[in-house]
């Protein structure tokens, strides 16, 4: 069974690692995706140390992706299994089965998002009509930033075939930096460029992770985006990311009532200052520069994407930062869940800053080829707005959907994109 090939060859947050407990759960439908109005049904069976368990009481509650459950209940496991209705939907969008077990004194959960025509999601974020004049003053008045850069080279990440720097660009402000590990091929010729923004948060970096670029002849310039340097200790980091990374402290909603104060518009601008820099480098082949990334790091590769028409092409998985006003609609919207992680957001000064921010608006001006990424069991972000981005864009587009998977690919896709992005080289 699908399901059960998935479940054993997945290890994530819904297969934990050296686990004695194995979930297994079956969609009716072999790719997780139903009519509106047609019942969608899981079968559930559960393993412990490899044997298939009997006569146990699991719980259930079921409801809309990322909103409370509307329907809850017991199941007992009978002939090594339960089936469990997960009703259906009136309109697109996904439902949530959360199970839990209580083995030994201990809980065991798991959770299974099953998809209602997603494929006909729309986002409930609207372009402001002065979209494009702000972000294009907004750019101009970046540019007017002195363009200063340091670039040290970085030997423990180096080796026979990459040579990797540590680099540092003045970038939206005077005295305002960024910093990035760029990572160049140890051999004469001109490359692609991959600009790699960051994942949500405030910690270190460690370029070995992608050093298959370089290693494939893509240079590759890993981005942080609050001009802290990324080989600080963790502790240090930890430090930092408390004093302004949690809660209604996080850079993320800071300066939100207004579009000009907003933490994110240093960044959005940032990132197109990494691209001013990148179109400078002698080893550059002067026609491809492609932005990458996932969650936060996915949502500002589009947005760059879209902010800037040198990128000619953007490979993103699960972005973050997409229709965040969606809980206005009664569903979910994106990370980083502005309406239920933090306290007062719902306010029309949010809201409108929001709208120049989301990145359903920039995806709408993109005009190169698009490649994305996402499964259906993300909790980060979730698979409601990942749909909401892929249906806005009217690029070529294409999409690898792995309705397993929670917030993380695997390393098979991470190549997987290398390979996307050779095969749109111009």
């Amino acid at each position: 069974m699908l399901g059960l090939l998935l479940a054993i060859l997945v290890n994530a947050q819904n297969y934990p690692y050296q686990s004695d407990v194995l979930w297994v759960t079956q969609p009716s439908h072999d790719n997780w995706l139903y009519k509106i109005g047609e019942e969608a049904t899981v079968s559930v069976a559960l393993y412990e140390f490899g044997i298939l368990r009997n006569d146990l009481e699991i719980q259930y509650s079921i409801g809309p992706d990322m909103l409370p459950a509307d329907n809850e209940g017991t199941v007992t496991l009978r002939n090594g299994d339960a089936n469990i209705s997960l009703g259906t939907m009136t309109e697109p969008g996904f439902r949530d089965c959360r199970l839990s077990v209580s083995l030994h004194g201990k809980v065991y959960r798991h959770h299974i998002k099953l998809g209602f025509e997603p494929e006909n999601l729309e986002p409930y974020t609207q372009m402001p009509s002065d979209f494009e004049s702000f972000w294009e003053n907004a750019k101009m008045e970046a540019a007017k930033c002195p363009f200063k850069i340091e670039k040290e080279f970085v030997p423990e990440y180096s080796s026979d075939k990459v040579d990797c720097y540590l680099v540092k660009l003045q970038a939206y402000k005077k005295n305002n930096f960024v910093y990035g590990y760029l990572t160049i091929p140890k051999k004469e010729g001109k490359f692609p460029v991959v600009f790699a923004p960051p994942g949500a948060g405030i910690k270190p970096m460690n370029p070995l992770k992608d050093i298959f670029y370089a290693e494939n002849d893509v240079i590759r310039f890993d981005m942080e985006i609050h001009g802290i340097r990324p080989n600080l200790d963790a502790d240090t980091y930890r430090e930092i990311s408390r004093a302004f990374g949690e809660g209604n402290n996080s850079y993320l909603v800071n300066g939100l009532d207004d579009r000009d104060s907003y933490y994110m518009k240093k960044v959005y601008l940032a990132c197109v200052r990494a691209l001013d820099y990148l179109t400078t480098l002698p080893e550059w082949d002067g026609k491809n520069l492609i932005a990458q990334g996932g969650s936060q790091g996915g949502a500002l590769s589009l947005i760059v994407t879209g902010l800037d028409s040198r990128i000619t092409a953007c490979a993103a998985n699960h972005p973050a930062l997409s229709d965040m006003a969606g809980y206005k609609a009664g569903r979910a919207g994106g990370y980083p869940h502005l309406f239920t992680k933090f306290d007062g957001m719902d306010t029309p000064e949010k809201l409108n800053t929001m709208a120049y921010y989301d990145v359903v608006n920039f995806a709408k001006k993109i005009k190169v080829p698009v490649f994305m990424t996402w499964g259906f069991n993300d909790d980060v972000c979730p698979p409601t707005t990942s749909y909401i981005v892929y249906n806005v864009l009217s690029c070529k587009k294409e999409a690898l959907i792995t309705p397993v998977n929670e917030h993380w690919i695997s390393l098979e896709t991470r190549h997987g994109i290398l390979d996307w992005i050779k095969r749109n080289l111009k």
